[in-house]
């Protein structure tokens, strides 16, 4: 593991050949679905910011052979900036 981010519930692991996300589930988070991201199978990403009051912001990563993107939703406690950064430094390596 390189870099790690808590996102509420969910985490961000960075370790240096893969992206593994952490998603847990249910009220009481007792389900936790892993999903393990090689960096070389990110095709793109995106963040959508909210406005001025709207402190929510939406990161998207788009998969190679998958239509839909993986989805995570931001609040002010965790910056969607940092995170991206971290993810263009692995995956445009």
């Amino acid at each position: 593991m390189e870099h790690a981010y808590q996102l509420i519930r969910d985490y961000f692991v960075f370790t240096n050949k893969r992206l593994v996300l952490v998603d847990k589930q249910g009220m009481t988070g007792s389900k936790v679905e892993y999903h393990s991201l090689p960096y070389k199978s990110i095709t793109h990403f995106s963040i959508e910011t909210g406005g001025t009051f709207d402190l929510d912001a939406e990161l998207k990563i788009w998969i190679s052979g998958s239509a839909a993107p993986f989805q995570k939703q931001f609040n002010k406690k965790l910056s969607i900036y940092e995170v991206q950064s971290v993810l263009a430094s692995y995956v445009l390596k």
